[in-house]
C-alpha cells in the first residue's frame, strides 16, 4: 500500500513537462538577457518559462518577496516589461498532502493493520457466539421453485389429510371463530424415498408460507447445550415469519425415547428433545406455527412427541401401487424427451415396491443411458434396462468366467425360472440372464401382475421352493453345490424364519410370535433380540426351520425332476444367448398356469403331502 501510495503520489507531483532546477544567479541573468517569457510564484517556489518553450524551477529565500530578490540583483525594471509574472497561493489539498501526508501515511498504515486484526478477532468471536443459532434453511414463499400438491403424484390420503394444515394456514380466522385448533404437529411416516421432505415442502407451496427446513442431525453437537440453544434460535425464527412451517427431516436422530442410553444417562441429544418439547407445547394458541417431522423409524421415537398437543397427527406414506407409480414416473418424464413407443404403464409394471425416488433414480439413468448411446431420445430398451439396474446393480459384462462356471450358472438360474414358472402361486418369470449384474452372477427376474400387501403361507413356502431351486438344480446336475446358492440360502433361511416368529404360520408352534425386538444404544448399533421363549422352545423353532426348507426343497425336487427336458432346454437357450425375455421362456416352458388351472400341484398346498421318497 505504501508503494502504491507513493507511486500516485510521485505522479501527481511530476505531472506535466519535465521541469530543470536552477539557481538564483542563472535565473538573473536569463531575465537580463530578454530570455523569459513566464514566472509564476507558488510559496517559495518560482516556476520560469523561457521563450523557447523550456520550463525551469527556481528556488527563491524563504518570506522574500520577487520585487525584493529582484532589486536586490539590481535587476532593471525596462527588463520586466514584456514578462509575465503570475503569483499563485498554496491550494489546500496540495498543500496538506506535502506537509501532513509524509507523517500521517506511517500511522495510517499501522491503524490500518490494527483494524484487520481487531476485525479477525471479533470475526472469530461472533463465530463463536452463532454457534448456537439455528442453521435452518428458509425457502421463501415468493420462490421460483414452488413445489405444490401437483407436483406430488399418488399419496392421495395423505394429501387430503394434510389439505386442512393448508387450511389453517390460509384461513386460520375460520377455525378459531369455531373454536376449533389445528394440530401442532404432523408426523410423516414411511419407508426411506416416498416423498415425505417433497410432500412437507408441496403443503408449503399450497399455503404459500415461508417454510423451514432442518435436520435432525443439526441439532446435536458435542458441546453441551448447543442443540437446545439452536431449538430455541428456529423456533424464535419461525415466530417472526408466521404463519410458517417448521420441518424437522430425520426427527429420530433426537426423538428417540429417553433414557435409552447405556446407564440411563441423560446426554446432549436428550436437553435437545427436551428443548423441542417444550417449544412445542408452549406455542401461543394463536400461533399459526405448523411443525412437521418424517421418519422412518417411528418405533423408536419417544413416546411424548406423540401425545396430543404435538406430534398428535400422523401421516403414513406407503410405497406407490402401480397407477401411482405411472402417475410418478410422468411428473418425472415432464422434462425427459420420451419416444413414441415409450408405455409409462409398462414400466409401472415391471417396478413393484419401487419408491418415488427409485423411480426418479430409473428415469435419470435411462437418460445417462441414452446419451452414453449418443441417442436424442429415451426409449423403452433404455428404460428396462434401467429397471434392472436399479433393482441388481450394473452389468458385468467384463467379469471373465469359465465355460464350467457358466453352465453351472445357467442351471442355477434355469432351475429358478422352472421351478417358478411351475409353481401356481409364484410370479411370473419376466427375464432369465447369466450375465453377472452387481454381485450377482446371473438372475431370474419375476414380477407380480398385480400389486399385493397380503401373503398366505402357501405363497411363502412356494416362494422358498424358488430361492432352493438353483441350489438343487445344481445338486441334481452335477452331484455337488457350489458357493453361488449362498445368497438363496440365507434368504430361504431368514424367510423360514419369519414365518414361524412373526407370522405364526407354524402348525406345531401354534399362532404366537416369538422374540421382543427391542433396541440398546451402544456406540450406535442394536446390539441383540431379547428373548421371551425358553432354550426348548428356541430348539423347536430350529427344527421347524429344518421342517420347511426341506419341504419346500421337496416340492421344489419334484418339479426339477418332472420338467428336466424343459430345464436342459432353457440351459441351451442361456447357453447361446445369455438372455432370455418372458416371451421367449414361455415359448419353451408354456404358458404360465394359476392355482385355479393346475390341479395337479398339490404338494406345495399342503405341505405335508410332499413325498417323502425324494430325498433333500
Amino acid at each position: 500500500m505504501f508503494l502504491v501510495v507513493a507511486a500516485l503520489f510521485s505522479l501527481y507531483g511530476n505531472v506535466g513537462q519535465k521541469t530543470e532546477r536552477v539557481g538564483l544567479e542563472k535565473f538573473i541573468s536569463q531575465i537580463n538577457a530578454g530570455e523569459v517569457e513566464s514566472v509564476s510564484v507558488e510559496g517559495d517556489n518560482m516556476k520560469i518559462t523561457l521563450k523557447d518553450g523550456a520550463v525551469e524551477e527556481v528556488k527563491k529565500e524563504a518570506g522574500d518577496t520577487l520585487s525584493g530578490l529582484l532589486s536586490n540583483f539590481g535587476v532593471d525594471q525596462s527588463k520586466l516589461t514584456g514578462v509575465k509574472i503570475e503569483i499563485r497561493q498554496n491550494e489546500g489539498l496540495s498543500f496538506w498532502l506535502g506537509a501532513i501526508l509524509p507523517f500521517l501515511l506511517p500511522f495510517l498504515l499501522i491503524g490500518v493493520f490494527i483494524y484487520f486484526m481487531m476485525r479477525s478477532v471479533q470475526g472469530a468471536n461472533s463465530r463463536a457466539m452463532m454457534f448456537g443459532q439455528s442453521q435452518a434453511k428458509e425457502f421463501s414463499k415468493d420462490t421460483k421453485d414452488r413445489i405444490t400438491f401437483k407436483d406430488v403424484a399418488g399419496v392421495k390420503e395423505a394429501k387430503e389429510e394434510l389439505l386442512e394444515v393448508v387450511e389453517f394456514l390460509r384461513h386460520p380466522k375460520k377455525f378459531q371463530e369455531l373454536g376449533a385448533r389445528i394440530p401442532r404437529g404432523v408426523l410423516l411416516l414411511g419407508s426411506p424415498g416416498t416423498g415425505k421432505t417433497l410432500l412437507s415442502r408441496a403443503v408449503a407451496g399450497e399455503a404459500n408460507v415461508p417454510f423451514f427446513h432442518i435436520s435432525g442431525s443439526e441439532f446435536v453437537e458435542m458441546f453441551v447445550g448447543v442443540g437446545a440453544s439452536r431449538v430455541r434460535d428456529l423456533f424464535k425464527k419461525a415466530k417472526k415469519n408466521t404463519p410458517c412451517i417448521v420441518f424437522i427431516d430425520e426427527i429420530d436422530a433426537v426423538g428417540r425415547k429417553r433414557g435409552s442410553g447405556l446407564g440411563g444417562s441423560h446426554d446432549e441429544r436428550e436437553q435437545t428433545l427436551n428443548q423441542i418439547l417444550v417449544e412445542m407445547d408452549g406455542f401461543d394458541p394463536n400461533t399459526n406455527i405448523i411443525v412437521m417431522a418424517a421418519t422412518n423409524r417411528p418405533d423408536v421415537l419417544d413416546p411424548a412427541l406423540l401425545r396430543p398437543g404435538r406430534f398428535d397427527r400422523q401421516v403414513v406414506l406407503d410405497n406407490p401401487d402401480i397407477a401411482d407409480r405411472e402417475a410418478i414416473l410422468k411428473i418425472h418424464a415432464r422434462k425427459k424427451p420420451l419416444s413414441k413407443e415409450v408405455s409409462l404403464r409398462q414400466v409401472a409394471e415391471r417396478t413393484p415396491g419401487f419408491s418415488g425416488a427409485d423411480l426418479a433414480n430409473l428415469l435419470n439413468e435411462a437418460a445417462i443411458l441414452s446419451a452414453r448411446r449418443n441417442k436424442k431420445i429415451i426409449q423403452m430398451d433404455e428404460l428396462f434396462e434401467a429397471v434392472e439396474k436399479v433393482m441388481l446393480g450394473p452389468e458385468r459384462k467384463s467379469r471373465v468366467i469359465t465355460q464350467k462356471e457358466k453352465k453351472i450358472t445357467a442351471y442355477h438360474e434355469a432351475g429358478h425360472a422352472v421351478v417358478a414358472h411351475f409353481m401356481p402361486h409364484t410370479d411370473p418369470v419376466h427375464k432369465i440372464s447369466i450375465i453377472a449384474r452387481g454381485r450377482a452372477g446371473g438372475y431370474t427376474l419375476k414380477l407380480p401382475t398385480e400389486d399385493k400387501h397380503m401373503y398366505s403361507r402357501t405363497e411363502y413356502i412356494e416362494e422358498i421352493s424358488v430361492l432352493l431351486a438353483g441350489y438343487l438344480t445344481e445338486r441334481e446336475i452335477f452331484g455337488e453345490v457350489t458357493t453361488g446358492a449362498t445368497s438363496d440360502l440365507r434368504r430361504a433361511t431368514s424367510l423360514s424364519r419369519r414365518l414361524i416368529t412373526d407370522y405364526g404360520m407354524s402348525n406345531k408352534l401354534g399362532p404366537r410370535t416369538y422374540g421382543e425386538k427391542e433396541e440398546m444404544i451402544f456406540l450406535g448399533r442394536e446390539i441383540h433380540e431379547q428373548r421371551d421363549y425358553s432354550e426348548k422352545v428356541a430348539e423347536q423353532i430350529d427344527q421347524e426351520i429344518s421342517s420347511f426348507i426341506d419341504d419346500a426343497g421337496r416340492a421344489a425336487l419334484v418339479i426339477i425332476k418332472e420338467k428336466k427336458e424343459t430345464l436342459e432346454a432353457v440351459v441351451r437357450e442361456l447357453m447361446a444367448r445369455e438372455t432370455i425375455e418372458r416371451g421367449e421362456f414361455e415359448k419353451i416352458a408354456g404358458a404360465k398356469k394359476t392355482a385355479a388351472e393346475d390341479e395337479k400341484i398339490g404338494p406345495t398346498k399342503e405341505v405335508g403331502h410332499v413325498p417323502e421318497k425324494l430325498e433333500m
